[in-house]
């Protein structure tokens, strides 16, 4: 006689499901409802941006404008100035939420960020040297110097973390990714502090904003977020293993050494992608992949799927808010997504429900 029918004869009616059964059930139907809110969060934290602005335009206004540009000011307006930077929100939550995951499942540490490797601070760095070089003064001409700066941070990060050692682990990235970014981060505010007029452009761009990113720099970067999502939809599986240690993932079948340098990769091209497009806008990969878990469970495939729906909702809010309350100005989105998400952060990391990997 099976567990399940005992219980229905003890109990004198129907066979009920077993606690696990149920368990499982709970968590696909919690899954299966939080995806559809973030998906909806992100449909009219889009259409907010569309409508919001010095000039605010109504629901049925965006929708016209948008689906229909007859070249009125709203489809003006819809188009020229606000889908691009729309569009440009999207494509960087998604790329730092799902850069902020892959760096958390491989330091196994629930409160990584991707600047804990150097990317930002190597792109900072590379744009910081290209201005005084070369005089680039707008991002569409720095956009390459910052991509390039925070791949050759990620590599140094990724030798200096392997040198003598065989693979590189967790805990030899992130001290060699903090002393790096350390070093780079010195080493660009001692240039812009020398000639502070002709660095005021790295100063701007360093808060994160996504006001001066136009289409063209956002289809320029694309490609490589796009690979770098690719990736991370392929090691997601094997992160799984690798979040119960190096050993045991090696006797499940994973490849330990080829997954941390695949994650490696992955963030390199989003994380670098990202800093490129729009300079360095914190707490973004650091907070969402957090939340994820918290309601997702520990699932990898889930924590970077979600994330790349929930973060983009995060960086457009915090785009939007910045519009509405600096009116007719605006508040750069690095800076609102700090004061919203370092509180909020506090509060999981204190909560009893705060998660772990």
């Amino acid at each position: 006689m099976t567990p399940l029918s005992v219980n229905a004869t003890n109990q004198g009616g129907p066979p009920t499901a077993l606690p696990g059964a149920v368990a499982v059930r709970s968590l696909a139907r919690r899954r299966t409802v939080g995806m559809l809110v973030i998906v909806g969060a992100l449909v009219l934290a889009a259409t907010a941006s569309l409508a919001f602005g010095a000039k605010i335009l109504s629901v049925e206004e965006t929708w016209a404008a948008f689906w229909h540009p007859d070249g009125s000011e709203a489809a003006t307006i819809v188009w020229t100035l606000r889908a691009p930077r729309t569009l440009a929100g999207i494509v960087v939550g998604a790329a730092f939420g799902v850069a902020g995951a892959l760096i958390q499942a491989l330091t196994r540490n629930p409160i990584a960020d991707p600047g804990i490797l150097g990317v930002n601070a190597g792109a900072g760095f590379a744009v910081t040297v290209g201005i005084g070089i070369t005089g680039v003064t707008t991002a569409s001409e720095y956009v390459w110097y910052a991509f390039t700066g925070a791949a050759l941070a990620t590599l140094l990060v990724t030798l200096i973390g392997s040198a003598g050692r065989g693979p590189a682990s967790p805990v030899t990235l992130v001290l060699a990714g903090v002393a790096l970014g350390a070093v780079l981060n010195g080493f660009s505010t001692f240039l812009s502090l020398i000639d502070p007029d002709t660095f005021r452009a790295v100063r701007n761009w360093g808060l994160g904003s996504i006001e001066r990113t136009e289409l063209s720099d956002t289809l320029a970067v694309l490609p490589l977020i796009v690979v770098g999502l690719v990736i991370a939809l392929l090691v997601s599986g094997p992160l799984n293993s690798i979040a119960l240690g190096d050993e045991l993932a090696a006797t499940l079948g994973a490849r330990v050494a080829r997954t941390r340098v695949l994650v490696i990769i992955a963030v390199t091209l989003l994380a670098g992608g990202g800093t490129a497009l729009t300079g360095g806008i914190g707490f973004v990969g650091l907070m969402v992949p957090h939340i994820m878990r918290w309601i997702f469970g520990p699932d990898q495939r889930w924590i970077l799927a979600t994330s790349a729906f929930a973060a983009p909702v995060l960086v457009l809010a915090a785009d939007v808010l910045g519009r509405v309350i600096a009116r007719p100005g605006e508040i750069e989105v690095g800076v609102l997504t700090a004061i919203i998400g370092a509180p909020v952060l506090i509060a999981l990391v204190r909560g009893r429900k705060s998660s772990g990997l």
